[in-house]
C-alpha cells in the first residue's frame, strides 16, 4: 500500500497513462462491436473517438496544470511503467491491421464501411506516429527501432530522422518544412511539409553517412531501414490477404500521414524563434511551441500537448513533461483545434490574433508566409 500511495503521489496521473491505448484498441474491436449492437457506425469509431468523444470530456474534465516535482524528476524518468505504457501500443496497432485486412479481403463490407474501417485505422497510424515520436527521441537502442516499427504502417520511416535531427534544430524558423507559417493554410501547409520533410531526411541521412565513410546504400541507412520495415509489412499483408487491400492499406496511411502533419501545423502555427546578436537563432524555448493542458487530449496522447517543453527539453519523457507559463496556450486540445484547421477561415479568426498577441502586435516578429512579411517590411 505505501507503494502505491508513493507511486501516485509523484504522478496523480500514473494510471491515467494506460488510457493512451484507447487509439489502438480502436482498430481491435470494430467488428465485435458491429456484430453486438448492428449498429454500422463502429467501423468509423477511430474519429468518433479523437474527434467527437475527446473534445467533449476535454471541455468536461478540463485543464491540467500539475508540473511534476524537481525531485521525482529521476524517479519518474527510470520508472519502466511509462516505457511499457507506449511499448503496448506496437502490438495491439499491428494486430488491429491485421484484423483489418482480414476484413477487407472477404469483401463482405459495403464501401461506406470498408471506407469507415480505413479512416479508423488511419487515425491509429497517425496516432501510431506520436508513439514512434516518443520512442524515437530515446537513446536506448531497443526504443529506437520500435520507433521505426511503429512508423511502418504509416510508410513515414523518414519522420525518424527528419524530426530528431532536421525539426528540432530548425523549429519555428522559416528554413524548417514542419513550423506553419503566418497565414499560411493548412492545405498550403500539407504538400509543403510532406514533401520538404522528405527532402530534409535525406539530405540529412546521406551526410551523416558520409560522415562516417558509408554509402547511402548501407544497413546503416536510418531511411532503408525504416522504409524497409514498411515494404516489409504490406508485402506480406498483401501477400496474405490479397490485392483487395491495396487501396484501403494506402488509404489509412494517407490519413496517419495527414494526421501527423496536420497536429505539426497547429503546434508551430506563426511562432518564430529570436535571434541572437550574432544572427543565429536562439535556441529553442517554451514560447516557440503551442501547449495545450486539456487534460483528456493529453493522457491520450503522452503528453504531446506539452509540445513547449519539449522542445526546449526534448530529452525529458513524457511522463516527466511541464506545462510553462511562457508557453503560448491554444484555446482547445489538439482533437478540437485540428477540426478548426480543417477549415482556414475558422482558423485564421481563431488564431492569427492570439499570435500577434503573443509577440504584443508586431507582426515582423512572426514566422510569416512571405506576402505579410513583404507587407509588414511596407
Amino acid at each position: 500500500m505505501a507503494i502505491f500511495e508513493h507511486s501516485t503521489a509523484r504522478d496523480p496521473k500514473r494510471y491515467l497513462w494506460t488510457l493512451g491505448l484507447i487509439a489502438p484498441a480502436c482498430a481491435l474491436f470494430p467488428a465485435q462491436l458491429v456484430a453486438r449492437t448492428g449498429l454500422e457506425v463502429f467501423w468509423w469509431i477511430g474519429p468518433i473517438i479523437v474527434f467527437v468523444v475527446i473534445p467533449l470530456l476535454d471541455w468536461a474534465v478540463g485543464i491540467d496544470g500539475s508540473n511534476p516535482r524537481d525531485a521525482d524528476y529521476e524517479a519518474l524518468s527510470h520508472d519502466r511503467y511509462y516505457r511499457w505504457c507506449t511499448y503496448l501500443f506496437l502490438p495491439m496497432q499491428f494486430t488491429g491491421l491485421v484484423i483489418a485486412c482480414r476484413i477487407w479481403s472477404s469483401g463482405q463490407l459495403s464501401v461506406v464501411d470498408s471506407l469507415g474501417l480505413a479512416v479508423t485505422l488511419g487515425v491509429v497510424s497517425g496516432i501510431g506516429i506520436n508513439a514512434a515520436h516518443e520512442l524515437g527521441h530515446r537513446s536506448e537502442h531497443l526504443e529506437r527501432w520500435l520507433s521505426k516499427v511503429a512508423l511502418a504502417q504509416s510508410g513515414y520511416g523518414h519522420f525518424f530522422v527528419e524530426h530528431n535531427r532536421g525539426h528540432h534544430a530548425r523549429v519555428a524558423t522559416p528554413e524548417d518544412p514542419a513550423s506553419a507559417r503566418f497565414g499560411e493554410s493548412l492545405w498550403a501547409f500539407l504538400p509543403r511539409t510532406v514533401l520538404g520533410g522528405l527532402r530534409s531526411a535525406i539530405a540529412l541521412e546521406g551526410e551523416r553517412l558520409s560522415r562516417r565513410g558509408k554509402r547511402w546504400f548501407s544497413p546503416a541507412n536510418h531511411l532503408l531501414q525504416a522504409w524497409s520495415m514498411s515494404v516489409v509489412l504490406f508485402g506480406a499483408l498483401i501477400l496474405i490477404f490479397g490485392y483487395r487491400v491495396i487501396p484501403f492499406l494506402a488509404l489509412q496511411a494517407l490519413i496517419g500521414v495527414a494526421l501527423l502533419e496536420t497536429v505539426n501545423y497547429v503546434e508551430h502555427y506563426g511562432l518564430l524563434r529570436a535571434r541572437r546578436a550574432d544572427g543565429q537563432y536562439a535556441r529553442c524555448s517554451p514560447r516557440d511551441s503551442w501547449n495545450s493542458d486539456s487534460l483528456v487530449t493529453n493522457v491520450f496522447l503522452f503528453h504531446l500537448q506539452r509540445h513547449s517543453d519539449h522542445h526546449a527539453n526534448p530529452g525529458r519523457r513524457y511522463q516527466t513533461l511541464r506545462s510553462s507559463e511562457q508557453a503560448p496556450q491554444l484555446p482547445l486540445g489538439y482533437a478540437a483545434v485540428i477540426l478548426i484547421a480543417v477549415v482556414p477561415p475558422l482558423w485564421r479568426a481563431v488564431m492569427d490574433h492570439r499570435v500577434l498577441a503573443h509577440y504584443h502586435g508586431d507582426i515582423t516578429l512572426v514566422n510569416a508566409a512571405a506576402p505579410i512579411r513583404d507587407l509588414s517590411d511596407n
